[in-house]
């Protein structure tokens, strides 16, 4: 099931003092395989500040979770590169740092919380002996107070009667029980930035609502950066920040989420927001977006979303302003704080 969203958002941007904790400069990841590269990330860029969310927004397939993975230093090569850019946690980039550098940033500086936590989790280990793993090797605890850790972030988390619960397995837990383990783990080592991908995937509303209040009230404690990957737009509406619109590997708009759900400044962008249910009683027609997103292997060229946008055809069949199926467009500022990747942003609202 998928939340839905008002219109009414209640504000949470607030100002974000200094600089960001981590900054994201034009990376690019590519896939390669026996038929074709796949370009998954095509020069995403991105900053983050303490205490603040930002979401970043797309459907299947455009590149999100390949990002995040290459943020964090886990993607699997072969078959996945990073081809270009940087990512630098406090000032370091991560990809000058050798491997056993690198390692030791997973965890205090930056952690991560999976989708699937069933498949996250080791099924032959206890929950309390894997999050106990962490305090032994990042921070020398004896086997006694590293369980006792654990067992107090497995409180801390939600975990009803946590010391009996951290001798359980992961295939002993619910759905949303095993995704607040997740969430133990990852903010154990109290971690500058925490990345969630698709934290609420596959459960339901009750238990995503759930999720994401213990996600913003641990952040609230210990003003963690979240990087929270998703396509559901109600979630991205109740907690973030700022979003950022992913389309075939690029970020084609971003800006405050207030901002960029009522008045989206790029066609795909009005898209996803015209193909969702509102509850503030509007009743009109759901209008998805036609067609299907490109194979990341065979991008189309000029705008990667020209095929399926209404104002492209119109622009074309009319033989006005920029050739959208040859013309790449960059991002440019169309408002404060706000950038959109359209040679017709302007007009992207009204599509």
């Amino acid at each position: 099931m998928t939340m839905t969203y008002t219109s009414e958002r209640p504000t949470t941007d607030r100002p974000h003092l200094g600089e960001p904790i981590l900054e994201v400069d034009d990376l690019h990841v590519q896939f390669r395989t026996a038929g074709a590269d796949v370009h998954a990330v095509n020069g995403i860029s991105l900053q983050l500040h303490a205490g603040e969310t930002l979401a970043i927004l797309g459907e299947s397939g455009s590149g999100k979770s390949a990002c995040a993975q290459a943020i964090m230093g886990i993607l699997d090569s072969p078959p996945g590169f990073i081809t270009g850019g940087s990512v630098r946690l406090h000032g370091t980039d991560l990809f000058t740092l050798p491997e056993h550098d690198r390692r030791a940033v997973r965890g205090p500086g930056i952690a991560m919380v999976f989708q699937d936590a069933l498949t996250a989790l080791n099924p032959v280990h206890t929950v309390g002996a894997q999050i106990a793993e962490l305090f032994r090797v990042h921070r020398g605890a004896s086997r006694r107070d590293a369980r006792t850790q654990a067992v107090e972030l497995l409180d801390r988390v939600g975990i009803p009667g946590a010391a009996q619960r951290a001798g359980t397995y992961p295939h002993q837990f619910s759905g949303g029980m095993r995704q607040r383990v997740m969430i133990a783990m990852a903010i154990a080592l109290d971690p500058a930035v925490l990345i969630a991908d698709e934290p609420t995937t596959a459960l339901d509303v009750t238990v995503q609502a759930q999720i994401m209040e213990l996600l913003a009230q641990l952040q609230a404690e210990t003003g963690m950066g979240l990087l929270l990957i998703t396509h559901d737009l109600g979630v991205v509406n109740e907690t973030a920040d700022r979003v950022a619109v992913m389309y075939a590997g690029r970020i084609v708009e971003h800006g405050r989420t207030a901002e960029v759900f009522t008045t989206p400044a790029h066609p795909y962008t009005a898209g996803l927001m015209a193909s969702i249910p509102t509850v503030d009683g509007h009743l009109e027609r759901l209008r998805p977006i036609s067609g299907s997103p490109p194979n990341l292997a065979a991008i189309p060229p000029g705008c990667a979303f020209h095929p399926r946008c209404p104002i492209a055809h119109l622009k074309a069949a009319a033989r006005l302003g920029a050739d959208c199926a040859a013309d790449l467009p960059l991002l440019r500022v169309v408002g404060d704080g706000r950038t959109a990747a359209c040679h017709y942003s302007r007009e992207a609202h009204h599509a």
